[in-house]
């Protein structure tokens, strides 16, 4: 993370040494000391955060300030001291968070109660989870006159969504990792070891989709030395993926009689397909599920969007698997919650960059004009919603951010 920070520095100084005399008083100018807030998680479900102490140093050092809620980063192991030495300012309540800052930075989305917190010309970056949402929950965020930008919306350089992406790795990967554990004996699975050793048959995993969770997911299965096997509606996204493994594995276009067969030897199945649609997908049908051995493994990642497997329904960590038809079913929502340390990083790592890059801009406006990437993660600006997708999801009317920033 040091060198991290020295790179953003570093960055920043190089582009500043190629502007004229006039641009670099531009920027000066335009440049501004924002205050962020982070207020701690309200869902015992949620124990990420998103600035670790490295982060916030780093920031502090930019010419920002930082409002921490006390124990905001408990649950990830970042404790009050460690972020009162990176230079934040711990406070105990939540309310003192929300009325001093400009930015409110959270992972899960803002809870009924603290939408009422929000007042008007505030930046919120959060999770958003539109389909979880009501029509009634996004009037809200309008009526408050802020801008909102979802995680699961922004978009880096190369077009690509790093949140979700750096998501989707964690999800991916310590999804093999849990049904490895509910394979075993520890949690009154069949007792069968995730890949076998020298003479005994290698267990056999099964993946729904060929996304970035799909990927990982492969990756660890393949690496613990498991058979996998991958299906998808897009053999586009199927070569992609087999290239980006660098190895030859089964992969097939979905269709339900093979992937029936498929189904009948496996030991886990990982649902990673992207539901993009509102209504849930079900690629796996219950019929399906009822062929599968006894003792196997669901983990179904896709959950938060409905699922991709009839037998599915949400779960939480405290009580993450049920059984249906004699296979284990792991439904928890937000996986990468499970490794928070390791998330909160992950998610600090992309959210610096953006708030070094605002303050250097001066304002959200200048930003969204001068990054298309993050214009394309907000969904509300100034009290107007401004994604078509959501408009239309729940029968509102928007504008298009362009329309705004061309105005200004």
């Amino acid at each position: 993370m040091a060198q991290k920070k020295q790179t953003f520095k570093t960055d920043v100084l190089k582009v500043t040494e190629l502007l004229t005399q006039e641009e670099k008083l531009a920027i000066k100018n335009r440049s501004k000391r924002f205050v962020i807030g982070i207020p701690k998680e309200e869902s015992n479900e949620e124990n990420r955060i998103a600035l670790t102490p490295l982060t916030v140093d780093l920031l502090v050092n930019n010419g920002h300030e930082v409002i921490i809620q006390s124990n905001a980063g408990k649950a990830a192991n970042f404790y009050d001291y460690q972020f009162s030495e990176s230079g934040a300012i711990i406070v105990n309540h939540k309310e003192e968070v929300f009325s001093q800052a400009d930015i409110i930075l959270k992972v899960s989305p803002l809870t009924d109660a603290e939408i009422g917190l929000m007042h008007e010309d505030q930046l919120l970056l959060s999770i958003l989870h539109v389909h979880t949402k009501t029509r009634e929950y996004i009037q809200r965020l309008c009526q408050k006159r802020i801008t909102c930008i979802a995680f699961e919306y922004l978009k880096d350089e190369n077009n690509c969504y790093p949140i979700v992406r750096s998501m989707s790795e964690i999800a991916g990967n310590t999804s093999v990792l849990i049904a490895a554990e509910y394979l075993s004996n520890a949690h009154n699975g069949k007792g069968e070891m995730l890949g076998g050793i020298t003479g005994v048959n290698p267990s056999e995993v099964v993946i729904i989709g060929a996304g970035t969770a799909a990927e990982y997911a492969a990756r660890t299965a393949l690496g613990l030395g498991a058979i996998v096997k991958i299906f998808d509606t897009s053999a586009y996204k199927l070569k992609r993926l087999q290239n980006n493994l660098g190895q030859r594995i089964y992969t097939s276009v979905i269709h339900p009689v093979v992937l029936a067969n498929a189904l009948k030897t496996a030991d886990v199945l990982i649902g990673a397909m992207r539901i993009l649609e509102n209504k849930p997908q079900f690629i796996v049908t219950e019929e399906m599920i009822k062929l599968m051995k006894k003792g196997s493994v669901v983990v179904d990642i896709s959950i938060d969007q409905g699922g991709c497997i009839e037998t599915s329904r949400l779960t939480t960590h405290q009580s993450p698997v049920f059984e249906k038809h004699g296979v284990i079913h792991y439904c928890v929502p937000n996986i990468p919650s499970r490794v928070a340390r390791t998330a909160s990083y992950a998610l600090s790592n992309i959210l610096a960059p953006f708030i070094v890059n605002l303050g250097v801009a001066g304002s959200i406006t200048q930003l969204a004009k001068e990054f298309s990437g993050y214009r394309n993660g907000i969904y509300i600006y100034n009290g107007m919603l401004t994604n078509q997708f959501i408009a239309d999801l729940f029968d509102l009317q928007y504008k298009p951010i362009e329309l705004f920033l061309a105005a200004l």
